[in-house]
């Protein structure tokens, strides 16, 4: 409980007191990117704090170019693990709740943070501002089920995701979180100690595939991601040609 407190302290500090001279600054400059890499920087610190050890495997499978980097998530801790292990300045799809958070909502927009709504006319538009992103040479994080896994196994993933990606022509990156459902399980509040595995995958090039194949290249990645989990992790019922869990 009280290291809950302390790094939930930490973070309402660093939104009030420093987030907003980085805006200032990504304003005057018209580049987000300085705030974007202290950001990283401070959620690196936070995780610290925490007692989160974060392993990282298979940089190497990043391309150089803009790219999806499709995750599968199952805990609050994924995005605090994950977008710092990424290399690179990314747009992100985050919930449209987090963006009535004052001063967070401002330094999001600025950064190219996407507002997701499920459904409707706004589901269109989410998708053609993260194509935008990726043709304007912005890669993109994305968790692909859609919310949480109640339990950490692997759920269906969602299309919309792998419909961006062949729209822009871009690459997808299958990235596997391993143990952040041990840290903070869905529907709890405290966070643990303890050690979150990163492990990205071998890139598919969807420009190799059209929107009627969408469900080809989403089983593909799909079983990508699948295979960098642990046992525990694993979807109940896999799906056919799912590879087996690296053992790394």
């Amino acid at each position: 409980m009280i290291r809950t407190l302390l790094v939930s302290c930490y973070y309402a500090l660093a939104v009030l007191l420093v987030l907003p001279f980085l805006i200032l600054w990504s304003v005057i400059t018209g580049k987000p990117d300085l705030m974007y890499g202290l950001s990283m920087k401070a959620v690196r610190l936070g995780n610290r704090i925490a007692g989160i050890r974060v392993r990282t495997f298979g940089l190497e499978n990043i391309p150089p170019g803009p790219c999806v980097f499709a995750a599968n998530h199952a805990s609050n801790v994924d995005p605090l693990a994950l977008f710092p292990a990424i290399p690179r300045r990314v747009g992100i799809l985050v919930k449209r709740e987090l963006f009535r958070v004052p001063i967070l909502a401002t330094g999001m927009r600025r950064a190219q943070f996407i507002p997701v709504e499920r459904s409707g006319r706004e589901a269109i538009e989410v998708g053609d501002a993260a194509v935008r992103c990726l043709k304007g040479g912005l890669s993109l994080a994305i968790f692909v089920e859609g919310t949480r896994s109640p339990d950490g196994r692997l759920r269906p993933f969602k299309k919309g995701a792998f419909a961006i990606a062949i729209q822009a022509g871009a690459p997808i990156v299958p990235v596997s979180i391993a143990g952040a459902q041990h840290l903070m399980r869905k529907g709890e509040r405290i966070l643990r100690p303890g050690e979150v595995t990163i492990r990205f995958g071998p890139a598919v090039d969807a420009s190799q595939y059209t929107m009627e194949r969408r469900s080809e290249l989403l089983v593909r990645v799909e079983s990508l991601v699948a295979a960098g989990l642990p046992a525990d992790q694993q979807p109940l019922l896999a799906a056919p040609g799912d590879a087996p869990a690296s053992s790394e």
